[in-house]
């Protein structure tokens, strides 16, 4: 399995970034390959994507900046996608998140994937000009 984490600078403090990214309703407003729309189903949240709806949830800790991210096609087969905001010593804040090539992902299909999500932390940053 391979991974490779990206990572993006912000302009602002770490308790902006996290409350922003660890809020599932803001995934269209900054990841706009991977989630086009956010709908909810009692309890349980679906990403509705290019590919469809896949349900989704994230596990966040503002303690610790952690802000893991889960997906799959049922609550019992998801995979995780690790992401952290750090703040640093500026007031800005690092946020880093690792693509995950999951058993069954090609090498092409992990390839564009990375290019997506670089695509996705650069609209981040322009949110927080």
């Amino acid at each position: 399995m391979n991974t490779v984490t990206k990572t993006v600078h912000l302009d602002a403090d770490r308790d902006r970034v996290f409350a922003f990214v660890s809020n599932i309703e803001n995934l269209p407003k900054w990841a706009h390959n991977f989630c086009r729309d956010v709908k909810r189903e009692g309890d349980d949240y679906k990403v509705v994507g290019s590919e469809g709806e896949i349900y989704f949830t994230i596990d966040a800790d503002a303690r610790t900046g952690v802000v893991d991210m889960s997906g799959g096609p049922s609550k019992d087969q998801m995979g995780c996608w690790p992401a952290r905001v750090v703040g640093l010593p500026d007031g800005t804040s690092l946020f880093a998140f690792t693509c995950v090539q999951f058993p069954g992902v090609t090498d092409e299909s992990f390839a564009a994937d990375e290019d997506n999500v670089e695509a996705e932390l650069e609209s981040l940053r322009t949110l927080f000009v």
